[in-house]
């Protein structure tokens, strides 16, 4: 019998799930009206005001210049880097594509933490690891093989940095663990700072966001509004609490929940086709998740 506790972070984590299932198809129909860099800008204008607000509920303590430091850097990588590439890649890419290549996430960060941590991975997941990345390569290199026009690849391409840059993230995070930093304040923080790196960068390739604001449509603004407020600020926080009662290892496996929200929505709202490479990859991958996470969940059962 699960504990409360444990039955809060499940249902914490699979909300947190399908926000960031449906944020994939939100941001992609939101770049129908605002193209990347000011759609994020203003995504973390509005997420920096809540941000701020919520400092005053947050129990936090005076952090020396090293600390400082790390979590600057865990900002630009969580914020700035991976969601500028995510953007970038959906406008050029498809949310399928994307869908199927960011389901090799969790076993990147895997990777990563047998690299940098010389965290245990076994021969099973290993096998599974390889399996799930032949899927991916598929899913990355899919334009090639049907023959599609190079900016698709691009796309692919920039959601592999996504993912890179989405791991480092994981890394440093779990490096801030250890510093006894609320969790709460540095995601918010992050937000903030990705709004003052991204601000200059905008102001440099001539961005009127006073124009862009006040003429986008309505639709356009509810998109924004939803990755701010609802896949920003409330899901990180849904997160963090999520987290509290259940091990990393665990929590990683509700990601995979995503790809059930997006991908019905990429086909029946986006329009999307599937073809037989995309679903060669996803068997791929499938297998390979499968294989690598079941023998995690029974040693960690």
């Amino acid at each position: 019998m699960f504990s409360k506790p444990r039955i809060k972070a499940y249902l914490y984590l699979t909300l947190v799930a399908f926000i960031w299932g449906l944020a994939g198809p939100v941001i992609k129909y939101t770049l129908g009206g605002i193209s990347s860099l000011p759609f994020l800008t203003y995504r973390f204008a509005i997420s920096s005001i809540v941000a701020l607000i919520s400092f005053n509920f947050i129990a936090k303590r005076k952090l020396n210049t090293k600390e400082w430091f790390i979590v600057i850097i865990y900002s630009l990588f969580a914020s700035t880097f991976s969601l500028y590439f995510l953007f970038i890649g959906l406008e050029k890419t498809t949310m399928l594509d994307t869908a199927l290549i960011t389901t090799f996430n969790p076993l990147l960060i895997a990777v990563a933490g047998f690299l940098v941590f010389k965290d245990k991975i076994t021969s099973r997941e290993k096998v599974g690891i390889a399996l799930a990345l032949i899927g991916t390569v598929i899913a990355i290199i899919q334009p090639l093989i049907e023959n599609e026009n190079s900016i698709r690849l691009q796309g692919n391409i920039y959601v592999v940095l996504y993912l890179l840059t989405n791991t480092i993230a994981a890394i440093l995070a779990k490096k801030l663990t250890k510093l006894d930093i609320a969790p709460l304040f540095i995601t918010n923080f992050s937000f903030i700072i990705g709004f003052l790196s991204l601000l200059p960068l905008s102001i440099y390739q001539n961005v009127n966001f006073i124009s862009i604001i006040s003429h986008l449509e309505l639709r356009y603004h509810l998109g924004v509004l939803f990755m701010a407020l609802i896949s920003g600020n409330l899901a990180y926080t849904l997160w963090v609490k999520g987290q509290k009662s259940i091990e990393i290892s665990e929590a990683s496996l509700f990601s995979y929940l995503q790809p059930i929200f997006s991908t019905p929505l990429a086909i029946l709202w986006l329009k999307e086709e599937t073809s037989k490479t995309f679903f060669l990859g996803a068997l791929f991958i499938i297998i390979g998740v499968i294989i690598a996470e079941t023998k995690k969940r029974r040693i960690t059962d």
